[in-house]
């Protein structure tokens, strides 16, 4: 009877050398930390009492404040929905920081076309141990992905069960997996960024639109020249929300274009990586 291989699916199952990562609560903490905030610094520093001329003696929640000293004090007019933008823009502030420092960690050390380069030049001369190394010195994503295929790339040489095409795709799966789990970390929280440009605009024009129907309400009510008076400082004070909303959303955009552009060249490294590795088992394991 003919000996028969393996199948591919069969080497597959040893342990994988990809890692999971670790989840974070900072997608559900922060938002809700940064509206909390928001309507702090209203509340207690753009509405402090001192800041107006008529300060609203029975306070509460929403203090009836009249006559602001400052410009910035103004914003405290602008109603309800400034705390709530002032929360979107520290909510924009933190995502930026916590992706900044993501997307730095997960670039690693050096240039990535070089690492890879490095890399196939050491692969080229059959040492695996040496790109091992480079990839510890790389310390980026691109370096945790050709780490995890050169472990297996390393362990399917001297394996003498399966055939040329066989060690190739279970490499390629190494790299899959170890992908599947980076790529993930890469894009997480960006959606905030991206909700936020959107919604924070939307969110001024309500916050402006209120100030308005308040603004002519009393207009209606009172006439004269006081009231034409007091419906230039409402268009005025309703405006902050507009110009809050317009601004959170621009720093929202650019980020974001930012932050998907370096993970993009990070994930062309990657796919570069997984080809490296193929391609070089290919052609030196034949």
């Amino acid at each position: 009877m003919a000996e028969t291989k393996p199948s591919a699916s069969a080497a597959v199952k040893s342990p994988s050398h990809a890692q999971p990562k670790s989840s974070n609560t900072i997608s559900w903490v922060a938002p809700l930390a940064c509206i909390i905030l928001g309507y702090v610094i209203w509340r207690f520093i753009l509405g402090a009492p001192g800041n107006f001329t008529t300060p609203d003696p029975n306070g509460g929640f929403w203090p009836q404040h009249k006559g602001p000293k400052g410009t910035l004090t103004k914003m405290y007019e602008g109603g309800i929905i400034v705390p709530v933008l002032i929360g979107c823009f520290l909510t924009v502030l933190t995502f930026c920081i916590e992706r900044m420092l993501t997307v730095t960690k997960a670039s690693g050390t050096g240039s990535i076309a070089e690492f890879v380069r490095n890399v196939q030049f050491h692969l080229a001369n059959k040492d695996v141990d040496k790109a091992l190394a480079a990839c510890d010195k790389q310390k980026g994503s691109v370096g945790n992905v050709m780490k995890a295929g050169l472990k297996k790339y390393k362990e399917m040489i001297s394996n003498t069960e399966l055939v040329t095409e066989q060690k190739v795709l279970n490499i390629q799966k190494e790299v899959e997996e170890a992908t599947a789990l980076e790529l993930p970390m890469l894009e997480k929280n960006l959606v905030f960024l991206s909700t936020i440009a959107s919604v924070a605009t939307l969110l001024g024009l309500l916050g402006t639109v209120m100030g308005m129907i308040r603004s002519f309400s009393a207009l209606g009510d009172e006439g004269g020249g006081d009231a034409a008076r007091a419906l230039s400082q409402g268009i005025s004070e309703a405006l902050f929300n507009t110009a809050l909303g317009i601004g959170t959303s621009a720093i929202a955009i650019i980020m974001y274009n930012v932050f998907t552009t370096r993970i993009d060249g990070i994930t062309y490294g990657i796919d570069e990586s997984g080809f490296t590795l193929t391609q070089s088992f290919a052609a030196n394991y034949k």
